[in-house]
């Protein structure tokens, strides 16, 4: 019973920060069964990732800077920016700019929820340990997903090629560099380091609702929500 209380207690951050961000999908929600698609690809894309984990450990060693950049940034955000841009990205159900923080979150969320029930089954931890992941690394993974969503979304609607290109490079760049940050505070400040990654993540949740916000802004379902509201 203390166990399926723990790795609920485990999961339920990832299923919760799910939930809220599908809800603020304003205008044309998506298919539940493709949320659910991205999360559990999500969680398969963890096989994947600890054998390119390990093989990097064993190849380049496990330095401060490797391992925050390299191992855990590099690796984790690529494998699920390519799984998303394989699957979503010129998927018919990728119909908003918002669509893509949705599903790059649902990815992400998959891969943080299992990383977090395995952490509680083989680091035994007590709730408050727990809750604290769910503040830290939990929310991290599902902020970097918008992030990496949100210009995702500006590449599927940009228009114009160029411009495409860019903002595919920058969903990948940007969520590789915040995620390298948010490892390397952990990882080097031994001391009072609750002080620094604090407002690091107050800022960073600043700037993912601003992205959600501004996604949202520019769904072309916005006018037409109008239009309906009017004629009613």
């Amino acid at each position: 019973m203390l166990l399926f209380s723990i790795l609920t207690a485990a999961a339920a951050p990832g299923l919760s920060l799910l939930t809220y961000l599908y809800l603020r999908d304003r205008y044309e929600a998506e298919p539940i069964h493709m949320v659910i698609r991205m999360f559990v690809l999500g969680i398969l894309v963890v096989v994947p990732i600890m054998v390119i984990q390990r093989g990097l450990e064993i190849w380049l060693g496990n330095g401060t800077f490797v391992a925050s950049f390299i191992h855990s940034a590099a690796v984790e955000e690529f494998l699920k920016w390519f799984v998303l841009y394989h699957v979503i990205y010129n998927h018919t159900e990728f119909d908003e700019p918002y669509d893509g923080i949705l599903y790059a979150a649902a990815i992400s969320l998959g891969f943080a929820t299992l990383e977090n029930v395995l952490y509680a089954i083989y680091a035994p931890s007590s709730f408050g340990t727990l809750f604290a992941r769910a503040l830290l690394p939990v929310s991290g993974h599902a902020l970097f997903g918008v992030m990496m969503g949100y210009y995702l979304g500006k590449a599927r609607f940009a228009g114009v090629k160029r411009k495409s290109k860019l903002f595919l490079a920058i969903s990948f760049a940007l969520p590789f560099l915040l995620h390298g940050v948010y490892d390397l505070i952990l990882v080097t400040v031994e001391q009072n380091w609750v002080w620094i990654i604090v407002p690091f993540m107050i800022g960073l949740w600043a700037w993912g609702l601003h992205k959600m916000n501004s996604a949202n802004a520019r769904s072309p379902f916005r006018l037409v929500t109008r239009e309906e509201e009017i004629k009613f």
